[in-house]
């Protein structure tokens, strides 16, 4: 089944919005409300906000919502607010966190699956950052929320392990840990599936000849979705040195492959008692496509959900992904501060095919113009460029 249907890929993949050479829809001016504030030097922005009970009616026109947050002048970021149990859900499971970045080394070796690229369990130290260094900063948990076992096909797991291995969890070290992170995933899940929904009814609107192909319904039978829980470690334990300054400090720029990612607001932690951040600079920023950098910001208890490439290709631009990274605190105050979230990857399963235009804007070194590459074939040539083994 396809993303779209093959005439509205055809028409995505033609779309001018792909040509680096033409002015595209997704390169518009990002407009930012005159009452945005200043955060060093950066505007900060609040994010397109929908509330649980719109957005679990099908019957609501969130088209306007959506255009004003994925769409060609948007940040690329929505968050859904006010969603039942959320709140109880994110703190069970950050708090978790820095627990398993505790666990004693032999119990996080166990934890690791280096024949997944380290995308299940335990991973750190194995990512590269866009500078070309190994990034120390954060330590990760990976985990399919939705199945423990994607598929038991052999060939299929030896082909695409970053997404068909079966789970790891720590079972006798740190048991709670699977409920919260499955919990909170399938949450995300069912969220992001409402999100989805309306999603295709803006695409629908704008694009001719839409038919039954949907990323909702894509992501509802997808086995490929992917939950990370990080922990990112205190400054003086996470070998900042020069780059303690940088806005990408604690994660490096990047612009997520798949097709919609949820994230919780950020726990702040200091010796294992939640505080406040440190820094007021300190957090989320996004590359708007203009250039501008914007410090983004949502509520505690709402979920954010980013716009992935694979549905900026293949929707034609009309949904549009934006390059983000994650700055560390950097006061006097930031000493011995950790900092906790979740991220749930929803995307196509490994056997849909994408079909790249001639010229695409990600990863021109990797994809062939015009080439056919099924999803877990794209993805796993993303982790062999940020991965080491």
């Amino acid at each position: 089944m396809a993303l779209f249907s093959a005439q509205q890929q055809r028409l995505a993949l033609d779309h001018p919005f792909l040509s680096s050479r033409s002015p595209p829809a997704c390169r518009a001016p990002l407009r930012i409300s005159m009452a945005a504030e200043l955060v060093g030097a950066f505007p900060t922005a609040r994010t397109v906000t929908i509330s649980y009970s719109d957005i679990k009616e099908k019957s609501r026109d969130l088209s306007m919502n959506i255009e004003e947050g994925f769409g060609p002048n948007g940040l690329g970021i929505i968050s859904v607010s006010d969603v039942p149990g959320f709140s109880l859900l994110r703190q069970n499971l950050l708090h978790l966190a820095p627990r398993v970045a505790r666990l004693p080394d032999d119990v996080k070796q166990e934890l690791e699956d280096p024949e997944s690229r380290y995308n299940f369990g335990w991973s750190h130290g194995k990512e590269k950052l866009e500078s070309g260094k190994v990034d120390f900063f954060k330590g990760s948990f990976y985990a399919n929320p939705i199945l423990d076992i994607p598929t038991t096909d052999f060939a299929t797991m030896q082909r695409y392990p970053s997404y068909c291995r079966p789970n790891k969890w720590p079972a006798t070290s740190l048991p709670e840990l699977e409920e919260a992170f499955k919990a909170l995933g399938m949450l995300m899940m069912e969220v992001g599936l409402m999100l989805a929904y309306h999603c295709d009814q803006y695409v629908s609107r704008v694009m001719k000849d839409h038919e039954n192909g949907s990323l909702e319904q894509i992501l509802k039978h997808s086995r490929c979705h992917k939950g990370r829980l990080l922990y990112y470690f205190p400054n003086e334990l996470s070998h900042h040195g020069d780059n303690n300054n940088s806005i990408s400090s604690w994660c490096g720029w990047h612009t997520d492959h798949g097709s919609l990612t949820g994230l919780t607001y950020g726990m702040f932690t200091r010796n294992g008692v939640k505080i406040s951040s440190p820094d007021s600079a300190a957090g989320l920023y996004v590359k708007t496509r203009n250039d501008q950098i914007v410090k983004v910001v949502f509520g505690e208890d709402e979920i954010a959900y980013q716009i992935g490439e694979t549905t900026e290709i293949l929707g034609g631009g009309y949904l549009c992904a934006t390059p983000h990274c994650v700055q560390a605190p950097n006061s006097e105050k930031a000493s011995g501060v950790e900092r906790s979230t979740f991220a749930l990857f929803m995307q196509p399963n490994w056997d849909e095919k994408l079909m790249f235009p001639g010229e695409v804007p990600y990863h021109q070194e990797l994809i062939l113009p015009h080439g056919t590459l099924t999803f877990g074939e794209f993805s796993e040539r993303l982790l062999n460029k940020y991965y080491h083994e």
